[in-house]
């Protein structure tokens, strides 16, 4: 049986990884575009204090949350042992003391369901700086211990190298649809034809112009995310928590004094790869109001990425009833890296038609925004 997956950001590699470890032929192609997602990613692995309340997205979450321990263990039989992964936990930090209490009782009511979620604790702004010194002085915290971060870029990368060694293919170009009787039979790529038993398009904001020759419309748009690195020479940073404020932005610390502060959050962006004044300033802004001892850090870099945003939180996952044997898992947005393997291991399961141990009917790929 041979598999073509189209995109090779971290849902990509996550399908090809599945299917190559159980001796499926594999070829991957992407056109490597600028402004992956996966390449820009923070890497916040918590669910579970998460502003985004939506079941359907939770369950995904979760499970993408309680898969990487076992992800990381079958990396690490094979050789894989640096993906820039670590339970650092994280702060949900605040100075409304009611706010605080809401995702106290909300993260100790997921706890009683998830073990994974671990320790749940809330702390005093005094107590808050001890594990993140550069905090504001008046944000007390809810500290929650299973949340982790990892490097989106480093992951995705093992996963291919791995991938590879079990005889996945990789192929640099544009990819078009190949489609006989009905059936996705395979892409065409810089003049080559790679045959296929079942395409499986992992394109994110990019994965509509490969369907829309054959009538197939995707709900789905770019959002640019402007996201900056920050160096604190001196400091050690390796196990600093992850910093979630009441907005949309954070904070997450990596082992090489380092600490990346996101996100813009631009629907209506396009695929303009662009760093903006305004952009910068907002992160920035945002950081330091947080954490004001960032004010004497270097900015190291700054990247940009698209997250694949479809009509509401939720990924398009799943089957089409005009194409057979064509597999859509894209649409994750911010959430990428939290679901991004376990949702290449379904997409896996789809594209060999194996039985799923989730209803796949709330992430159907064809839904519009309602209203």
């Amino acid at each position: 049986m041979r598999i073509v997956v189209v995109g090779a950001g971290i849902v990509g590699m996550s399908t090809a990884y599945h299917l190559a470890k159980q001796g499926v032929e594999v070829a991957v192609v992407d056109k490597f575009h600028q402004g992956q997602a996966t390449a820009a990613g923070a890497g916040i692995v918590c669910p579970w204090i998460s502003k985004v309340a939506d079941e359907d997205w939770y369950k995904l979450a979760n499970a993408g949350a309680c898969y990487y321990p076992t992800l990381l263990s079958q990396l690490e039989d094979d050789g894989e042992t640096n993906v820039g992964y670590r339970q650092v936990g994280a702060l949900a930090v605040s100075s409304d003391q009611q706010e605080l209490e809401g995702i106290e009782q909300k993260a100790r009511k997921l706890q009683t369901e998830t073990p994974a979620v671990g320790e749940v604790t809330r702390l005093s702004a005094e107590a808050a700086r001890r594990l993140f010194p550069l905090l504001r002085e008046d944000l007390a915290a809810v500290y929650v211990s299973g949340a982790a971060r990892l490097d989106g870029n480093l992951l995705r990368d093992a996963l291919q190298r791995v991938a590879s060694k079990h005889g996945a293919t990789f192929h640099a170009g544009e990819a078009r649809l190949a489609v006989e009787r009905g059936k996705a039979v395979g892409v065409q790529v810089n003049g080559e034809r790679l045959a296929a038993d079942a395409v499986v398009v992992t394109g994110g904001a990019w994965a509509s112009a490969l369907l829309a020759p054959y009538g197939i419309d995707l709900c789905i748009q770019p959002q640019r995310g402007q996201i900056v690195h920050l160096q604190l020479p001196g400091r050690d940073t390796a196990n600093w928590p992850v910093i979630l404020p009441p907005s949309t932005h954070y904070l997450v610390s990596f082992d090489d004094s380092r600490v990346v502060a996101g996100a813009t959050r631009e629907t209506g962006s396009g695929f303009d790869y662009r760093i903006t004044a305004g952009g910068i300033k907002e992160v920035l802004e945002e950081a330091i109001s947080v954490a004001p001892g960032l004010s004497e850090g270097t900015v190291h870099e700054i990247r940009i990425g698209f997250r694949p945003m479809g009509p509401d939180h939720l990924p398009l996952l799943g089957t089409v009833p005009a194409i057979d044997n064509l597999i859509i898992a894209t649409g994750l947005g911010a959430s990428g890296l939290t679901m991004g393997p376990y949702v290449g291991t379904i997409a896996a399961k789809l594209a060999l038609d194996e039985a799923l141990e989730i209803d796949l009917r709330p992430y159907d790929p064809l839904r519009k925004q309602e209203g």
